[in-house]
């Protein structure tokens, strides 16, 4: 009867001390094991990812490039397939119209600013000459000229790293133009089997998953498309009053390079924060060279009230939730992006995180969408 007994109690005390021994792992550390694993695999499958985007960036780009295109021209090919006009015709209707409508405003603009665009390199380098005068000679700072010239050189081996970033350095000017016209190319090709058979791939694309995945799937991909379009729509109208307004700054202090100023800042709106703070500094250099020091201070004035006036009224009424995303989230992702692919990152970052993360919260969320 002992002897039953002191085996009976030999297993007890074996899973006991397994037990104290699993007890020793705290369940926070113990949870955090368990995911370690995963998160890896997340974290190498997205530094591949990224690894065969800059391989393969002269595909990645015009592909880039035709969906926002795909995106702007939707409403006008969808509109043409609801009349009637086959689809193939439609989109080849859509995107010729778009390329003469192009053709046409670089025409008219052309003509005033063929003239000056050859200016502004060297006029913003006397703008900056003066502001380097400035610090040296007149302001109250201990700046030499030696210090000025390393932080000039500094910045201009930033911008060309930058340029050459995911590209494999900065390419010859031959090859750049080679790669330029087959991107341009190549995106227009594909825009246009965009808008002819999108339709087409996204019913495949939702089936290709489970059926009860399939509404869910749905929604998100409609709510990253509204969202493409909320920022196509949003950086074109805040793009226009910015270069409206900077432009008519300008003239009215005696500047000059007016257009060129106006075609840089509206393209900079399609770079939030970054874009328009940089067209900003570009004006204030312009009119400082071009006008004096008094009008560059007046044009530094109105660049910093219309920025505010947009991103705090305009900008959440035009956007929407399109780019509900915090500032400091797209001063990161355009930081990560340039790091990454350069220029083309820092254009490509905020329409990227503005489809994905939209995406994402509607596939969390699961509330409904009307799609565009």
């Amino acid at each position: 009867m002992a002897g039953s007994t002191a085996v009976s109690a030999a297993p007890a005390s074996v899973a006991g001390g397994a037990g104290r021994q699993r007890r020793l792992v705290p369940p926070l550390l113990d949870k955090l094991a368990a995911y370690s694993w995963r998160l890896i695999a997340v974290g190498l499958a997205i530094v591949a990812l990224v690894w065969l985007t800059g391989q393969l960036l002269i595909v990645a780009v015009p592909c880039a490039v035709a969906g926002l295109l795909a995106r702007g021209l939707w409403p006008v090919a969808r509109s043409l397939r609801n009349r009637g006009v086959r689809p193939g015709f439609a989109s080849l209707m859509t995107l010729g119209g778009f390329v003469l409508v192009l053709g046409a405003v670089v025409a008219l603009a052309g003509t005033s600013i063929a003239g000056e665009a050859d200016q502004i390199g060297p006029t913003l380098s006397e703008g900056i000459d003066d502001v380097a005068d400035w610090l040296v000679e007149d302001s109250p700072f201990d700046v030499s000229r030696a210090d000025v010239e390393r932080v000039r050189e500094q910045a201009r081996s930033a911008i060309q790293s930058g340029a050459g970033a995911g590209g494999g350095g900065i390419a010859s000017g031959a090859v750049l133009a080679v790669e330029l016209v087959a991107g341009l190319v190549l995106s227009i090709i594909i825009t246009f089997f965009l808008l002819k058979d999108g339709h087409r791939w996204f019913e495949r694309f939702v089936r290709a998953f489970p059926e009860h995945r399939r509404d869910v799937v749905g929604r998100s991909f409609r709510r990253g498309w509204d969202a493409a379009g909320g920022y196509l729509k949003g950086a074109a109208i805040l793009g226009v009053v910015e270069a409206f307004t900077i432009g008519l700054t300008l003239l009215l202090v005696g500047s000059s390079l007016v257009a060129p100023v106006m075609v840089v800042t509206f393209l900079a709106a399609f770079v939030p924060i970054v874009g328009a703070v940089a067209a900003g500094v570009i004006a204030t250099l312009v009119a400082l060279a071009t006008a004096g020091t008094i009008p560059a201070l007046i044009v530094a004035a109105v660049a910093v009230i219309v920025q505010q006036l947009d991103n705090d009224l305009l900008a959440p009424v035009i956007y929407g939730r399109a780019i509900r995303l915090h500032p400091l989230v797209i001063l990161l992702g355009i930081a990560a992006g340039g790091a990454l692919f350069g220029f083309v990152g820092t254009f490509f970052a905020v329409p990227f995180l503005a489809v994905t993360l939209n995406a994402l919260s509607e596939a969390r969320t699961g509330e409904p969408t009307v799609a565009a």
